[in-house]
């Protein structure tokens, strides 16, 4: 498992303009005759580029529409309205990242329900126990699978019976990748006909996360500080409702998108105690060792068709050695085994379509920003349409749907 921390949800939503016009709202001035007017900031306006030393540059911003339904606690995103879906597709995304996958995965899943995948997401807080977070995972999403089949999707068009008998697939990126290696060695029932594997990755906590020797004595010393402190104590407790509160006393109007950027970072945010105290109580190595996964992987592995999919700049990614170990094991059980290397790197799966919008002038630095944009999106693009590609090879009559 590898551990990073990007960008809480809500600021790398919101591009790098957001923290500063969210906690000191600008104020819009008008000139009506000699009268000047000030007016507070309201989103709901688009603000023109700030131009500072003759710098007139653009910024990133998101559409305000959501492609996905809460179906808690999973996120589901169907097909494109009128399409009927020929498979499901079980997602799991990173560490810490895959608890909010509607801000780091949505344009890659966006992209696979494109394809007519039904695409159910399951978030998950990040632990040293991997089996309790694979068999939680298990449990949730066949929780969510039974409201489906028991309800549809209304709002998409979808039955119950458009559900029933559709093939079931999954893609896991990362340590996402990792625990649905976990569940197709643990269950052996209902589990995927197939799973495409993005940057595996099964490293021992001293090398997924840095420093990890030297963090766990400190953690354990500031942690007794930290608790003491009314802060701490604050944080904790604190809701949704008070962060709107604190956001509301900043002069900001809180629209959906805000409020739902909310949620995501309360997820993100709640799940950082949990790792904290395991490491204060000493905890060192993940539960099952890689070593003791290589192990269930060789004995137990039993989803038929799996695809490993590498990045040709990954320097944690591990699936040489992976499709070292399963390719005996799927002959055994025989299954199909495949592996392909794709432009990009670890976070290829996580880039999303930011709309950058131009300043005043275009700028070189605008020109800069889009091409790099263009060139991440199109390897998210590929990866997208090499996994569907796949999964359709594995039942061409469900294109039919």
């Amino acid at each position: 498992m590898a551990l990073f921390l990007p960008l809480p949800p809500p600021l790398a939503l919101k591009g790098s303009s957001f923290l500063p016009s969210l906690l000191f709202p600008p104020v819009l001035t008008s000139i009506a005759g000699d009268r000047r007017r000030r007016r507070p900031f309201s989103p709901r306006r688009s603000a023109p580029a700030m131009i500072a030393n003759g710098y007139a540059g653009g910024r990133a911003s998101i559409s305000s529409r959501r492609p996905y339904k809460r179906m808690d606690p999973c996120l589901v995103i169907p097909p494109p309205a009128g399409r009927k879906p020929h498979a499901v597709v079980k997602f799991l995304g990173g560490a810490f990242i895959g608890a909010v996958p509607e801000a780091t995965y949505s344009h890659l899943m966006e992209l696979l329900a494109k394809e007519g995948f039904l695409v159910v997401s399951v978030p998950y807080h990040v632990t040293f126990e991997h089996e309790r977070a694979a068999r939680t995972v298990y449990e949730r999403f066949h929780a969510c699978m039974d409201m489906l089949l028991a309800s549809g999707i209304p709002d998409a068009g979808i039955t119950p019976s458009d559900i029933s008998c559709l093939p079931l697939y999954s893609v896991g990126h990362s340590n996402g990748a990792l625990l649905q290696m976990l569940i197709g060695s643990y269950f052996s029932e209902k589990i995927p006909k197939a799973n495409a594997i993005i940057s595996f990755n099964n490293r021992p906590a001293a090398e997924a996360v840095p420093y990890f020797e030297q963090f766990g004595p400190i953690v354990s010393q500031v942690m007794p500080l930290m608790e003491a402190s009314p802060m701490y104590s604050m944080a904790r407790n604190a809701s949704g409702d008070a962060w709107k509160a604190l956001l509301d006393t900043a002069g900001t109007l809180i629209q959906d998108i805000d409020q739902e950027a909310m949620v995501s970072f309360s997820k993100f945010v709640d799940q950082l105690p949990s790792v904290m105290n395991q490491v204060t109580q000493g905890i060192s190595e993940f539960k099952p060792t890689p070593s003791e996964n290589r192990e269930f992987f060789k004995k137990s592995y039993s989803v038929p068709h799996t695809l490993l999919v590498k990045f040709n700049i990954d320097a944690i990614d591990e699936t040489d050695l992976l499709e070292d170990i399963l390719r005996p094991r799927v002959e055994s059980i025989g299954g199909t085994l495949e592996k392909v290397t794709l432009s990009g790197n670890h976070l290829t799966p996580c880039i999303q379509d930011f709309k950058w919008q131009v300043g005043y002038q275009y700028t070189p630095a605008d020109a800069l920003a889009q091409s790099l944009k263009s060139l991440s999106l199109n390897d998210t693009r590929v990866l997208a349409r090499t996994v569907a590609d796949w999964l359709k090879r594995l039942n061409p009559e469900g294109e039919d749907r």
